[in-house]
């Protein structure tokens, strides 16, 4: 039976049959589920994302901004498995569906490769950045107007948005597992890596060939064996092969184990962010990033949660998932805690799909995820010794995940094909999400209005392609 989107989801004491607690408060058995089911598809789920904690670490650690800082690996574990753990808890107790939240992909590399890297801000303005962005998108959810947002954009460019990260995620895999290589010099910005015949490279391939093998099993927490299984032979070669020198320039004591495995938790990240990127870049160019990442974000939001809804077969008789304002709440509030503790912003994961495949349908599932992701931050030294070749194949293959998309567009229509294909292709090649939408946006306007249909685009549009020519007219007098 349908419910309208003002009725909580499942309310205490809906299920049927007596059940106990867990059953009454989730409504477990008026989901057509029990509690062993919920609790084993929590498992995995985690299992099938936790790789985040290994990944996002190497997005946002050791990179140094403009003035020399770097954040810790453990540290930024901990802040990642600890927004994780509270946001997903949150979803499953307040929005009782079976969808977990962690750092996004695409959107740490913003963070790092385009706020940090392109435009020279400081980690706490960047993460500042994130955390403005997560407070509008609420703002956004709390007065309705995200139905007037989510109109003004056409699904086949939300779709190129996502498409076109995943394209960035799997480039910055091929770079970091050694395949391609700066080019020589402008006429060939990158190339293949001259020196194949390596280690490094030699890992990389075992890693991606173990991924895909993985993936294409539908193995559960494919990409996490993924990532330890290569991690295993890595160390194997560096120790027996590589006289322990493979991994220099990434640092010392890569791919090298622990002198132990449990640690507290460094929360020194927490609140380790400021709003100063108006004065560093100035206001039209910190609207146009945010507005970038907050579109990027809020849209990838809205599918995920349709489509898992849909997966789950949680839609009601209109095709809508009931109380998506609460899974639209506690996602925005997440990307917001997310930029406050340096994880970066925090997002609804298409990986909760493991979960639903395994039979889970409610909060409780992601109430486990939650636990166990909060459990994680006591073994932050294990993530030491995992080398970039061992995530970056996970990065090509989340690329491919993301690219799967791309027969939804309509490529026979020009007005949407050109601007889709400029916001897939610049991501990558320009390394910048904010280049890709905003090509996107203001070549689908251009376009549209010389058609002589300019009426079909939205208001909101125009204001939001504005920003974006002011950005791009500034960079090039800049």
């Amino acid at each position: 039976m349908a419910r309208t989107e003002n009725d909580r989801v499942v309310q205490v004491g809906e299920a049927s049959g007596g059940g106990g607690t867990l059953d009454k408060f989730f409504g477990i058995s008026g989901r057509g589920s029990n509690v062993r089911t919920e609790i084993l598809a929590g498992v995995t789920t985690w299992l099938t994302m936790a790789y985040i904690l290994f990944v996002n670490p190497f997005f946002i650690a050791g990179r140094p901004d403009s003035t020399g800082t770097q954040l810790g690996f453990a540290e930024v574990l901990t802040v990642t498995a600890l927004v994780a753990g509270v946001a997903t808890i949150a979803m499953g107790l307040w929005a009782n569906y079976p969808f977990a939240i962690a750092a996004g992909l695409g959107l740490n590399g913003f963070v790092a490769f385009t706020l940090v890297g392109t435009l020279g801000l400081t980690w706490p303005q960047a993460m500042g950045v994130i955390v403005l962005e997560g407070l509008i998108i609420t703002g956004l959810v709390l007065t309705g107007f995200r139905e007037a947002v989510l109109n003004a954009i056409p699904m086949d460019l939300k779709r190129a948005i996502g498409i076109g990260i995943g394209l960035f995620l799997a480039i910055i895999g091929f770079v970091n597992g050694g395949i391609v290589v700066p080019g020589p010099d402008a006429t060939k910005p990158v190339d293949l890596n001259a020196h194949l015949a390596s280690l490094r490279v030699l890992v990389f391939v075992v890693g991606l060939a173990l991924a895909a093998l993985l993936v294409a099993r539908r193995t559960k927490g494919g990409l996490l064996l993924a990532i330890l299984g290569t991690t295993i032979f890595a160390m194997i070669v560096n120790i027996g092969w590589g006289d322990k020198g493979i991994w220099d320039a990434v640092g010392p004591g890569i791919a090298q184990f622990p002198d132990k495995v449990v640690a507290a938790p460094d929360f020194s990240l927490v609140g380790n962010f400021n709003f100063g990127v108006f004065g560093a870049i100035g206001f039209a160019s910190a609207a146009a990033a945010i507005i970038a990442v907050m579109l990027s974000d809020f849209f990838d939001t809205m599918g995920t949660a349709v489509g898992l809804g849909e997966e789950a077969g949680l839609l009601d008789d209109e095709g809508k998932l009931p109380g998506m304002n609460r899974v639209l709440l506690v996602d925005s509030l997440a990307a917001a805690a997310g930029g406050a503790a340096s994880a970066s912003s925090n997002t609804t994961y298409i990986e909760s799909g493991s979960g639903i495949g395994e039979g889970g349908r409610t909060g409780l599932v992601a109430v486990v995820v939650g636990v166990l992701f909060l459990l994680a931050m006591f073994f932050s030294p294990i993530a030491g010794i995992i080398p970039p070749e061992a995530t970056a194949p996970v990065l090509v293959i989340v690329g491919y995940f993301m690219m799967r998309n791309v027969g939804e567009i309509d490529w026979r229509d020009p007005s949407i094909g050109i601007p889709c294909l400029l916001t897939m292709t610049l991501m990558p090649f320009t390394y910048s999400i904010t280049n890709g939408v905003g090509a996107g946006f203001l070549a689908y306007l251009v376009i549209k209005v010389l058609q002589g249909k300019a009426r079909e685009v939205h208001p909101l549009l125009y204001i939001v392609s504005a920003v974006f020519a002011w950005y791009f007219f500034h960079g090039l007098l800049a």
